[in-house]
């Protein structure tokens, strides 16, 4: 294990990586790990969770899906599996992995609503945010147990931090939410995704309204660790001249996904 840490310290110097808005970021993990990550965890999570049998709903999730995914400069094919939970929630994960719980769909009540979500958890993937956690966290006690997880010692709290490094830290147990900024990078990298897949980008305020208002006596699980709702619709408001000139152009185009829940 000392070498794996002695190692990734070293490259630390030379890890730091640009996000597609231009922040600098780093990153010590090959892309091939986190890939491996991710894969494993999405196993892990249909072990955990039963995977809704409703053909009808798989269908509808994945034609959103992979509207917004063909929109990717790197083509791959991502596996998209709805999950039986009552909660507001959606993840993405390194290796092409996409979930999305039953409970969301009462929340995200339009197609484009629902884009609005998976291009934002999509977002956070191809800006490699789980990689800048796991990374960034690496010299606090949290990221030495995961740099053991990660080198093969047995210790679950450590398998735990690195799933929750991934996004999943609410099926697993540990709580590590995105940062402020890492969740407004993929609000912008996802209200452009869903406008160039031909998604109107304006449900995405009327998603995070739909947010607000559900949340009763706490917020839904995708908000709890998030910035506020008003902030958040007031960036996407900032955004959205130009991811309405997106979307015109892909209508003009011919884009025009036609997913019905």
């Amino acid at each position: 294990m000392r070498v794996v840490l002695t190692a990734l310290l070293v490259v630390t110097v030379v890890a730091c990586t640009t996000s597609p808005t231009g922040r600098r970021q780093l990153q010590l993990f090959p892309e091939e790990q986190m890939a491996e990550m991710g894969v494993t965890a999405f196993a892990q999570m249909q072990e955990k969770v039963p995977v809704a049998q409703d053909k009808g709903v798989q269908a509808y999730v994945e034609c959103v899906a992979d509207a917004i995914t063909r929109q990717l400069p790197e083509q791959r094919e991502w596996e998209v599996k709805v999950f039986k939970d009552d909660s507001a929630n959606a993840f993405a994960l390194p290796g092409g992995k996409i979930g999305v719980h039953t409970g969301l769909l009462t929340v995200a009540e339009t197609p484009a609503q629902l884009a609005a979500v998976i291009g934002h958890e999509v977002g956070h993937v191809i800006a490699q945010h789980s990689n800048e956690r796991m990374s960034t966290a690496f010299a606090t006690d949290a990221g030495l147990q995961i740099a053991g997880a990660l080198a093969g010692a047995d210790g679950s709290q450590g398998k735990q931090l690195a799933m929750a490094a991934l996004g999943l830290g609410a099926q697993f147990g540990v709580l590590l939410p995105f940062s402020r900024t890492q969740e407004s990078e993929s609000d912008q990298i996802g209200l452009q995704l869903m406008a160039q897949a031909g998604f109107d980008p304006q449900e995405a305020v009327t998603l995070w309204q739909n947010m607000m208002k559900s949340q009763g006596d706490g917020p839904p699980e995708f908000l709890s660790t998030h910035p506020s709702g008003a902030s958040r619709i007031e960036r996407l408001q900032e955004q959205m001249p130009e991811a309405m000139k997106l979307y015109q152009q892909a209508r003009a185009a011919g884009r025009k996904p036609n997913c019905s829940p």
